[in-house]
C-alpha cells in the first residue's frame, strides 16, 4: 500500500538489473562528447585514447553522483540546490579521479591531472558534459516528482471516494437491517439476535476499515461473512454463500471494502430480480505473482448483449456499475496495470467477478 507521505523520488534505479540501461545510456553519452569533441578539436589525443579517459571521467562522475544521493545528505535542500552542489562535488571528482582510473586502464604511470601545462578545452568540454548529463537527471527527477504526487493526490481522491461511498450506503444497510430487526423481535428472538450480532460485527468492521490503507484478507472475509450472514437473514431461503479463504493468505494486506461492492453488485443485480434460491461464492486463491479473488453468483447474469470476458466492462446494466467502477479505480491507482478486475460468464447463469491483486 502506498504510505501517507511521498518518498524523494529519484531517477537512480534501486537495483542492478534496471541500473544497466543507464550505465549504458551514460556510455553513449561519452562516447559521443568524445566523438564531438575529437571532431571540433583535431590533435588533440588520438580518438581511442580520448574514448578511454571520457569514458571512466563520465562514468566515475555518475559513481560519485550515485554515492551523493544514497547518502541524503543534500535532500532537506530544494532541488535546483541539491543538484546545484552535487554537481560542484561529482564533476572535479569525477575528471581528477577518472583521470586515474584512465592510467590505469592504458597502462601508464599515474600521474596527477595538471603537472604539465594542458589545454582548457578538454576541461571545459567535461564540465559542459557533465553539466548537461546532471541536468537531464534533474529533470528526471522533477518529473518523477510530478508524477508521484499525481498518483498520490489521485490515490486520496479514491479513498475519499470510498469513505463517501460507505457513508451513504451503511444509513441504507442500518435502517434496513433494523427494520428486519424490529420485525423479527416478536416473530423469532433468536433470528433477532444473531442479526444483531452480525450487524455489530459488520459496522465496527466497516467503522476500522475506513481508518485505515490495508487489512489482511482474513478481516475483510469476516466482514464479507458477518454482511453475508445479514443479508441471508434478510433474504431467508433466497440466499446461501460460501467463503473459502486458504490459511496461507489470510496475513495478505490488501485494500479496506475492497470485496464489499462486488458482493453487494452480485446480490443488487443477480440475487435479488431473480425468482428463487441463489448462491454466492467468494473464493481466493494463490497465483504466480499475486492472488485471485473470485466473487460468484448464481443470479441473472450479464444482459445477452455485454461481453463479459472483456476486462474493461464495468458491470451488468451501465447506470449500475459505480461500483465495480470504483474497485477498478482504487486498483489502478494502488497497483497500476499490474492488478486486474474483468468479469465471466457462468454456466448456466451467473457472472464472476475476478480480481487479481499482485503481490
Amino acid at each position: 500500500m502506498s504510505p501517507s507521505s511521498t518518498p524523494l523520488a529519484s531517477p537512480w534505479p534501486e537495483r542492478l538489473k534496471g541500473a544497466l540501461p543507464v550505465i549504458g545510456a551514460a556510455v553513449a553519452f561519452w562516447a559521443l562528447a568524445s566523438t564531438l569533441l575529437y571532431v571540433l578539436v583535431p590533435g588533440l589525443e588520438t580518438y581511442p585514447r580520448l574514448l578511454v579517459f571520457h569514458e571512466c571521467v563520465g562514468l566515475t562522475m555518475m559513481a560519485c553522483v550515485f554515492v551523493l544521493l544514497r547518502s541524503h545528505r543534500f535532500d532537506r535542500f530544494k532541488p535546483a540546490l541539491r543538484w546545484l552542489l552535487i554537481g560542484l562535488i561529482a564533476i572535479p571528482v569525477g575528471y581528477f579521479l577518472g583521470h586515474q582510473f584512465a592510467f590505469v586502464a592504458l597502462a601508464e604511470p599515474m600521474r596527477m591531472v595538471g603537472h604539465q601545462q594542458i589545454s582548457l578545452i578538454p576541461i571545459l568540454f567535461t564540465v559542459l558534459a557533465g553539466g548537461i548529463a546532471l541536468n537531464y537527471f534533474a529533470t528526471r527527477e522533477t518529473l518523477a516528482r510530478e508524477a508521484t504526487a499525481r498518483s498520490e493526490a489521485q490515490r486520496l481522491a479514491v479513498e475519499a471516494q470510498l469513505r463517501l461511498l460507505r457513508a451513504q450506503l451503511d444509513p441504507h444497510m442500518l435502517f434496513n437491517s433494523l427494520a428486519n430487526v424490529r420485525s423479527l423481535v416478536r416473530e423469532d428472538v433468536d433470528r433477532a439476535e444473531s442479526m444483531i450480532d452480525q450487524l455489530i460485527v459488520y459496522l465496527r468492521s466497516a467503522l476500522a476499515a475506513s481508518q485505515t490503507e490495508s487489512v489482511a484478507l482474513s478481516r475483510e472475509f469476516t466482514q464479507l461473512r458477518a454482511y453475508l450472514d445479514i443479508m441471508a437473514l434478510r433474504m431467508g431461503p433466497r440466499l446461501s454463500y460460501r467463503l473459502d479463504l486458504p490459511a496461507a493468505l489470510e496475513r495478505t494486506e490488501v485494500p479496506p471494502m475492497l470485496l464489499q461492492p462486488l458482493v453487494e453488485n452480485a446480490i443488487k443485480h443477480g440475487l435479488e430480480p431473480k425468482v428463487g434460491q441463489g448462491s454466492i461464492e467468494v473464493v481466493a486463491r494463490a497465483l504466480p505473482g499475486g492472488i485471485e479473488i473470485r466473487v460468484s453468483d448464481s443470479g441473472l447474469g450479464l444482459p445477452p448483449d455485454e461481453d463479459g470476458d472483456r476486462p474493461e466492462l464495468s458491470a451488468r446494466p451501465a447506470n449500475t456499475s459505480y461500483g465495480l467502477q470504483h474497485v477498478r479505480d482504487r486498483l489502478r491507482v494502488l497497483y497500476g496495470h499490474r492488478a486486474r478486475l474483468y468479469l465471466e460468464r457462468r454456466d448456466p447463469t451467473g457472472v464472476s467477478a475476478v480480481v487479481f491483486i499482485p503481490t
